[in-house]
């Protein structure tokens, strides 16, 4: 198999260079340190909301929405123990001294940040969950001096439901994380798809192309567990990464730039044409007597990371437009639309995005309409299909989004971005996988 040497330079959102001459290997999950850091922690860091827990004690509300227990409610000092339960969480935790546990307090020990252990996951990332669900339990019941009559109820504060439910959301958990429990993934290799866009937006603090980049980070990654980033297929993911995630090039930017005053998303599809044939990119095959000219590529792999920053800058130029995120399947299924009768060439993922785009339509607009795009992920059932493209775009325009949907994310992931947006690796995912590539370059 031929050897990737592509090499590509690293802008961040705002334009400014971050690192040159990138080989794009360097942006592979497998290697480069930031990109590991950033799924190690995915599947190991929690957040915890202590002031709720501790009300939900007092008022016996276990067990989720709708659940309320009479008669059992304890005043317990969880916010004002805050320390001292914080330590002794992360006693339990920890396996060695100096390992990765952490165990931070924010907001006037109000909100806890929980890493589990690197050492604890053994097989299965549900330790992510599981331990800081058993060690918070233990800590609140000897910190607080809980009796054994009422030890139950902290355990059911915290761990909500679970057994009888084990969907950690709908059962009440008090233990958050950004992937779901295994059970719910749509199959192999989707851990990494299973986080809802809001999730992400909200960690990112509704910044767009961080955003798009830390989503992105994921869904790719997730490619090289589901088996599609192997062999030739691998250099057609590290360039998507590259050019759609992290702005290769400062493609991305200045398409959004140059369109973002004035322009539709006809206008993206030609400023993307016109730099695709000045790159030489895209030649012409075969002029039609009507004059519509067809074109072709020597490198299909790097034509369909060009679509892929095409067409997220589509949808940040629509979306800001209207300051709203509720276009960006539209928005994904036009542009698409445009640039296939445009070129003569293929969309995104190779006809993937545009056919996905026409269910998500569906689920989020049309008579199932339940749910906005704020509330979808890569492993929903309409969105699955595109292997890493089309749920940078959602989340681009939820952080876009004015607050103008049902489902925003300071009403379904509140709690993520303030403790999760803290962790500097989610914060600024641009730039901490151009210093991470520099380490190994």
């Amino acid at each position: 198999m031929a050897k990737i040497e592509d090499k590509v330079d690293l802008y961040d959102d705002r334009g400014n260079v971050l690192a040159k001459d990138v080989p794009i290997t360097a942006l592979s999950p497998l290697k480069n340190p930031a990109i590991k850091k950033i799924i190690s922690l995915t599947v190991r860091t929690a957040a915890v909301d202590l002031a709720g827990l501790e009300k939900k004690i007092a008022t016996g509300a276990l067990g989720g929405r709708g659940m309320l227990i009479r008669g059992i409610g304890r005043d317990l000092p969880i916010v004002d123990k805050a320390e001292e339960i914080r330590k002794e969480v992360e006693d339990m935790l920890r396996v060695e001294p100096g390992d990765d546990t952490r165990v931070d307090l924010m907001a006037g020990g109000k909100r806890m940040l929980i890493e589990t252990p690197t050492a604890r996951i053994l097989s299965d990332y549900s330790v992510g969950l599981t331990a800081p669900c058993a060690a918070l339990t233990h800590a609140i019941i000897d910190v607080c001096d809980v009796d054994m009559w009422d030890a139950a109820t902290v355990k059911a504060a915290v761990w909500g439901m679970y057994p009888q439910n084990p969907d950690p959301a709908e059962g009440g958990c008090a233990v958050k994380m950004l992937v779901d429990v295994p059970m719910k993934n749509e199959g192999m290799g989707y851990v990494l798809r299973n986080i809802p866009v809001n999730h992400l937006a909200a960690t990112v603090r509704k910044r767009a192309l961080q955003g798009a980049a830390l989503t992105m980070i994921l869904e790719k990654a997730a490619q090289w567990e589901m088996g599609n980033a192997i062999g030739p297929f691998e250099r057609g993911h590290l360039l998507d990464l590259a050019y759609e995630g992290l702005n290769a090039n400062n493609l991305l930017y200045n398409l959004i730039k140059e369109n973002g005053k004035s322009g539709t998303l006809a206008d993206v599809v030609y400023s993307l044409v016109e730099k695709a044939k000045a790159d030489g990119l895209l030649k012409e095959k075969k002029k039609m007597p009507s004059g519509f000219i067809v074109y072709d590529t020597d490198d299909m792999q790097l034509w369909n990371a060009y679509a892929a920053a095409g067409m997220l800058a589509a949808v940040c130029v629509n979306c800001a437009a209207m300051r709203a995120g509720q276009p960006v399947p539209s928005n994904i299924m036009y542009f698409n639309e445009l640039l296939e009768h445009e070129t003569g060439m293929p969309g995104v993922d190779y006809g993937m995005a545009q056919g996905t785009s026409v269910s998500s339509s569906f689920f989020s607009h049309s008579i199932y309409g339940g749910g906005g795009p704020g509330v979808f992920y890569g492993n929903h059932i309409v969105t699955r299909h595109a292997k890493g493209q089309f749920i940078p775009c959602f989340c681009a325009a939820m952080c876009i989004d004015a607050d103008t949907m049902y489902f925003i994310p300071a009403r379904t992931s509140a709690l993520y971005g303030e403790v999760l947006g803290a962790i500097p690796e989610f914060a600024e995912p641009m730039k901490a996988v151009a210093e991470g590539a520099k380490e190994i370059m």
